[in-house]
């Protein structure tokens, strides 16, 4: 008998405590609907010990509620991404919960993940614009967990990481994107607007219909660079700052075996070894480089400011011309090739001022003075040329005025300096 009133009681407790629940429920419910989210937490933080017994119905009407809590709490600007966190897992619990069952809620709460993932890179992007980068990578993190097919998330989240100094996260999301060999590719449609005949970007169905309608021409279609070089560039460079050099080296050849063609990634590798002091090595890597792209006045440039550092500034000479000769533009190269031949002036001067009074040391005066007026007017048109590409060149300026000042120049002289002085305000 004794054992039929137990029985008989705890039908009554567990009656008792269902009811509560849906109580409860329907009471956050309701206070979710009139906007009280403080009522509708309260009444869910009231049973959330019991719900672990509750029947899979309530299990799920709770779980999708706590989920749309902590969604309008996020909404709100209430800890944000612990919200959308919360929001994410309970909306998870739910749909696990009702694959049984009728799926009352699950279709609802996987659009709601869907437009947390929206509300997450929107809020990312207004993050970066105000500098918060740590929070922007994140909510970009997050929505990369959300929809792990848009590995795009995940590299702006790095990238974000990057922006805030936060390296090891970056490097975690770099690493993760070297093993998913990731690229970025994507092919963007242009077309040229026949009323304007500008060339415009369009999503390839629009695009390809205002072609067949006429009044769009050339269509053309233009896949992107891939992002796998910065990537595994910036694994590098993030190893290299911690000093961690050769898990650097190791990175870059370890792309290079995938893409052996890519000299972007010899050049990442050229600079690792510029900031080990390994010069010999980067020279090695540069004129690999060239062999790969012998069209390249950058290429020529970089050869010629280390082969000049190493002594060798008749080599330096010949990569410069080649880069001016490959781009008449390349302000560095005419800089450089200004310096380099400006250089020998040290040892000309220092030959000058060791000389004494007598015959033969006048004699050989003036003919170190006319070597040293032969460099200036060597390196003069190399500057002219500066002024040309760039006429607010403070240092091209400044070298030109004294060389004219020295070669007694007046005119040229006087006209630089008023350049010069204008510059300096």
């Amino acid at each position: 008998m004794k054992k039929k009133i137990f029985i008989f009681s705890a039908a009554l407790l567990i009656s008792s405590l269902s009811i509560a629940q849906k109580k409860e429920l329907r009471d956050a419910e309701k206070a979710l609907k009139n906007g009280s989210l403080a009522e509708a937490k309260s009444a869910l933080q009231s049973i959330e010990g019991t719900i672990a017994s509750a029947d899979d119905r309530s299990k799920a009407h709770y779980y999708y509620l706590e989920g749309k809590l902590n969604y309008s709490q996020a909404k709100n600007g209430e800890n944000v991404e612990s919200s959308y966190q919360n929001a994410v897992d309970a909306f998870n619990k739910l749909i696990d919960v009702e694959k049984g069952s009728s799926k009352k809620y699950t279709a609802e709460a996987s659009q709601l993940i869907q437009t947390i993932s929206v509300d997450l890179v929107n809020s990312a992007v207004e993050d970066n614009k105000n500098e918060a980068y740590a929070d922007a990578a994140k909510k970009l993190y997050m929505a990369y967990q959300l929809d792990t097919n848009n590995q795009d998330y995940l590299y702006y989240a790095a990238s974000s990481a990057v922006n805030g100094r936060d390296f090891d996260t970056a490097l975690e999301y770099y690493e993760k994107l070297k093993e998913l060999k990731y690229t970025g590719e994507t092919v963007k449609y242009y077309a040229t607007n026949k009323d304007t005949g500008e060339r415009e970007e369009l999503p390839k169905e629009q695009r390809d219909l205002m072609v067949k309608a006429g009044t769009y021409s050339n269509p053309q279609d233009e896949k992107t660079e891939s992002r796998f070089p910065e990537i595994v560039k910036n694994i590098a460079l993030i190893y290299a700052d911690k000093g961690d050099n050769e898990k650097a080296i190791e990175a870059v050849k370890e792309a290079r075996k995938v893409d052996p063609e890519d000299v972007n990634l010899l050049m990442t590798e050229a600079n690792l070894y510029i900031k080990l002091d390994q010069k010999d090595k980067f020279k090695d890597i540069m004129e690999e480089a060239i062999e790969k792209d012998p069209n390249n006045p950058m290429l020529y440039y970089n050869l010629g400011v280390i082969t000049a550092e190493q002594g060798d500034t008749q080599k330096a000479r010949e990569y410069y011309e080649k880069s001016i000769e490959l781009d008449d533009t390349y302000e560095a190269s005419y800089m450089n090739m200004a310096s380099v031949i400006l250089g020998d002036e040290v040892s000309i001067v220092d030959e000058m001022n060791s000389l004494g009074t007598s015959q033969a040391d006048n004699k050989r005066y003036d003919e170190l003075k006319k070597k040293r007026e032969d460099l200036y007017k060597e390196a003069i048109p190399y500057l002219e040329k500066i002024l040309e590409l760039n006429p607010k060149s403070y240092d091209a300026t400044k070298t030109l005025m004294n060389i004219y000042g020295s070669i007694g120049e007046d005119g040229k002289y006087k006209e630089l300096k008023t350049k010069l002085d204008g510059l300096e305000q």
